[in-house]
């Protein structure tokens, strides 16, 4: 295993760290929960292999994840693994905030958090919900001065601007935002957090599944064996990155990752232009030169215009056919419900006079959904 020095905190992390929030923990009809005894083997299957970064979250896996992680932690020195798990913002008060914290290392059956999150910060969380006498940044600060948190972090998705901000206030140590090779969105924030000496790591390395299945234009533009291989030595050919956590389900998966960071190839200068040079090459091809700016939003409709356009050209540049017909499925349902599908236009017009690109967006949404899915309802 391969480690780097992080950030400014004065400890090496594997380049590889354990994502704890696809365990094989189930919960059955009855409400009861099973599969922590295979998650804690499996955890400790990864550590055996020199990985030792854990990243967990208080709600993971039915609230379970922090049990699996503190029973694999169990008759090894404390100070061989660093533990990452995170405190959502779901209630300002800070009296909550610090509840949480104490029942996470309950379940961690541990002393202390090497790096604890803020769960999803954004740049309005911090400011509105954070701040104030006995908020939770204040607790936080106690709890560092305790000696119950070691490293004050975040994780972000909000906008990479704001990331920034939140970078710049100084009060942390690392930051977790997702990077991979179809979403780049957050490099600027890596680059800026890598400048100023926060440790950086990465989640959906591997997109979150999107690029677990093969693709010969990705293995033809790289020599590797595997879209995951690519993905991953895609991630560590940036120098602004420190750590790729993987979410692993099974030994297959621990053994497949461990291999690719034990080689320690990331994708070379050559390799990563020729796959920014696909995606270029397809955006011409489709007549469609979208950026991901967002200026087409919001639409009236709620039509997702930039997703779908993300999705055709991974369905055409990368050949993840499968991948992109399943996310543009999602939309319109559950978690996506806001974000409409194509057949949600009506044609409306809005969207063309803002789009800088001059896209014709309301044949090329057509297009798309003939492409990415008929059987998607509005």
């Amino acid at each position: 295993m391969l480690y780097r020095d992080f950030g400014k905190t004065g400890v090496k992390l594997s380049r590889l760290g354990f994502g704890a929030m696809r365990l094989p923990i189930q919960k059955d009809e009855k409400g009861r929960i099973t599969g922590i005894d295979e998650s804690t083997e499996l955890i400790r299957y990864a550590l055996d292999k020199g990985v030792n970064y854990v990243d967990s979250a208080f709600y993971y896996c039915h609230s379970e994840s922090e049990t699996a992680v503190g029973r694999a932690l169990k008759g090894l020195p404390r100070e061989s693994v660093f533990i990452s798990t995170k405190n959502p913002l779901e209630n300002a008060c800070g009296s909550c905030w610090w509840l949480r914290l104490q029942l996470a290392l309950r379940r961690l059956d541990c002393g202390y958090i090497d790096f604890y999150h803020f769960h999803g910060l954004s740049w309005d969380g911090y400011q509105t919900r954070c701040l104030g006498e006995g908020g939770p940044m204040a607790q936080a600060r106690k709890a560092r001065e305790q000696g119950l948190i070691r490293h004050l972090s975040f994780s972000c998705h909000d906008t990479p601007e704001n990331c920034i901000k939140l970078i710049d206030t100084g009060e942390f140590d690392s930051l977790l935002v997702q990077y991979n090779l179809l979403d780049r969105q957050y490099a600027p924030s890596l680059h800026h957090a890598h400048e100023k000496g926060v440790g950086t790591v990465v989640m959906g390395p591997v997109g979150g599944g999107r690029l677990g299945v093969p693709s010969e234009v990705i293995a033809r533009a790289t020599g590797a064996v595997s879209t995951t291989e690519a993905a991953l030595r895609f991630v560590w050919a940036s120098p602004d990155i420190d750590v790729a956590i993987s979410g692993m389900g099974d030994r297959r998966m621990v053994d497949e990752n461990v291999a690719t960071a034990e080689r320690g190839e990331p994708l070379s200068d050559a390799e990563v232009a020729r796959i920014d040079r696909l995606y270029d090459e397809n955006k011409k091809l489709l007549d469609l030169p979208c950026t991901g700016c967002g200026y087409c939003q919001p639409c009236p409709q709620g039509v997702a215009i930039p997703r779908i356009f993300q999705y055709l050209q991974w369905h055409s540049a990368f050949d993840l056919k499968e991948a992109s017909r399943q996310r543009y499925g999602w939309l319109g349902t559950g978690w996506e419900e806001k974000n409409k599908p194509a057949p949600a236009c009506t044609e409306c017009g809005e969207c063309e006079p803002k789009c800088p690109q001059k896209i014709p967006i309301r044949a090329k949404l057509k297009e798309a959904h003939k492409i990415l899915g008929e059987t998607v309802k509005p």
